[in-house]
């Protein structure tokens, strides 16, 4: 009998023998949410195409927002409305305030011990509150606040160069140098990555290519992650690529923390938060575990990760969405100059006096979510949602993509329209940070993103000085109406063709001189 053969009937056996459980020990006599009839073994996978968020919202508008899918052997269970996101999110947040196994955690990450997909529990607390004390509060926020505001001044001056170099510009790789070095300087102290003269630190490409990785295979749905029984065989290759970048990711990591400690001496103090982590491996929690080099590096990855890529992502929409949108950009430019004038940078102080620039980052945060399917929750228990019978260990996505594209709460939908959130607007009291349902770039509840506050910040900082020191022209003078807006999914959603541009500076010119 072949090696094919007997995977087969093993997985057919598996199957057999999970349903017939299932089936036995469910207590509810409610039915399971509305969903496509599903295929044999292999359930539903097919009806998510390429690009899964799409094809989730296409199917909610047959089955409601409110769906059940059978991937392999999992019940999945997809959400695509405020309202019904919000009783997953906030009624039964404690129900599903944890991660499904998965591969991605298991071979790219540190098998679950790190602070995206760690099991909810005094582990993964424990995590969530170092960084939130010693990097995420506000007190930390504007400790670090001149680091930022240093890296968004060093890109200014590196994209003027540009100009002068008549260079086109790669918009998302510099930004992501930007973002990543504001990020890395607070984290471990340092920058990570340099430019001079517009060019690009190679360092930079190759850092950006395996995060770039890293959210691709994320993003794809792993049949071994559904049908256990045919993990082994790794059908996809995800499993070995997984192993292989996670090589590659450990050792940039290892190298920056045996950087770090031999860099400072012991009587320095240092502030970043890697010089706290290595501190607090010391104390003993009250688990009567101390905290490990596994998470001190998976948290390190968490932070380069999801702190640098999603904010990156979501400037370069917003660019190209200016570009598309001369009147808004033209509004945009009027308030920056109202408030900052043309003598100086944005200062993040400015911020909080542009309404206008505000409603054009929450406007992007809607219409370009960065994670357009929440990472996965997993039920702990069985409960009921909206009348319908919600199984345990059932895996919960949240369609955040439909949600904010969702007809019955926003006009016009897919038009860019900054007005929706500005007093008088149809969506004016909305924010995006858990609070309201109709748009949540971070998600909500215990799992929503420990790093909001700062992305938004430099979301804000880095829109508002892109569109206040430069007018944009497109590479070989492409109309701005033809800008290619399709998009690669991933974990994150990326424009599938990079913005190419060429920076015009429309400040004095003395603006573009500092440099750190």
């Amino acid at each position: 009998m072949s090696l094919w053969l007997i995977a087969f009937s093993s997985c057919i056996l598996s199957i057999l023998i999970y349903r017939l459980v299932k089936f036995a020990t469910r207590t509810s006599s409610l039915p399971l949410p509305p969903g496509p009839k599903p295929w044999p073994i292999i359930g539903n996978l097919p009806h998510l195409g390429p690009a899964p968020h799409q094809s989730l919202a296409t199917l909610a508008e047959t089955y409601g927002p409110l769906m059940h899918l059978k991937l392999g052997s999992v019940d999945v269970i997809v959400a695509a409305s405020a309202s019904v996101a919000e009783q997953f999110l906030k009624v039964h947040d404690a129900n599903f305030s944890s991660r499904p196994p998965n591969a991605g955690a298991k071979y790219i990450g540190y098998n679950y011990q790190d602070l995206v997909f760690g099991p909810y529990g005094p582990r993964w607390r424990l995590l969530r509150k170092i960084t939130t004390v010693h990097l995420f509060s506000n007190q930390s926020l504007d400790e670090f606040k001149h680091l930022r505001q240093e890296e968004v001044t060093r890109l200014v001056n590196n994209l003027a160069s540009n100009h002068s170099n008549s260079k086109v510009v790669n918009l998302g790789q510099l930004l992501n140098v930007c973002t990543t070095n504001a990020l890395a300087r607070a984290v471990i102290g340092r920058r990570v990555f340099n430019e001079g003269n517009g060019d690009f630190d190679p360092k930079a490409g190759d850092f950006k290519a395996m995060v770039d990785e890293l959210m691709v295979l994320g993003g794809v749905f792993n049949i071994g992650d559904f049908i256990p029984s045919l993990e082994w065989l790794d059908l996809q290759g995800l499993q070995a690529k997984m192993k292989k970048l996670h090589k590659r990711f450990d050792a940039f990591l290892t190298n920056i923390i045996d950087e770090h400690k031999t860099s400072i001496s012991r009587s320095e103090k240092h502030k970043d938060l890697l010089s706290t982590l290595l501190s607090l491996k010391e104390e003993t929690y009250e688990d009567g575990n101390q905290l490990t080099d596994i998470e001190i590096r998976g948290l390190l990855m968490n932070m380069f990760v999801a702190g640098t890529e999603t904010t990156s992502i979501t400037i370069e929409w917003a660019i190209a969405e200016l570009l598309r949108n001369k009147r808004i950009m033209t509004q945009v430019q009027q308030e920056l100059e109202t408030v900052v004038g043309r003598d100086r940078n944005v200062k993040e102080e400015d911020l909080p006096q542009l309404p206008y620039l505000q409603a054009v980052v929450k406007e992007t945060f809607r219409l370009h979510p960065s994670t357009p399917l929440s990472l996965p929750r997993i039920a702990s228990e069985s409960c009921e949602i909206f009348g319908y019978h919600i199984p345990k260990d059932s895996t919960l996505l949240v369609n955040v993509w439909a949600i904010a594209r969702d007809q019955e709460i926003w006009v016009d939908p897919l038009k860019f329209k900054p007005e929706r959130f500005l007093p008088g607007g149809e969506n004016c009291d909305v924010d995006v940070k858990g609070n309201d349902f109709e748009v949540i770039p971070f998600g909500a509840g215990r799992r929503i993103c420990a790093g909001l506050n700062l992305g938004i910040r430099m979301v804000q900082l880095q829109i508002a000085t892109l569109a206040h020191s430069f007018n944009w022209e497109l590479e070989n003078g492409i109309n701005a109406k033809d800008i290619n807006m399709d998009e690669s999914f991933g974990l994150g959603i990326q424009r599938a063709v990079p913005l190419l541009v060429h920076p015009k500076p429309r400040l004095l010119p003395h603006v573009y001189s500092s440099c750190f």
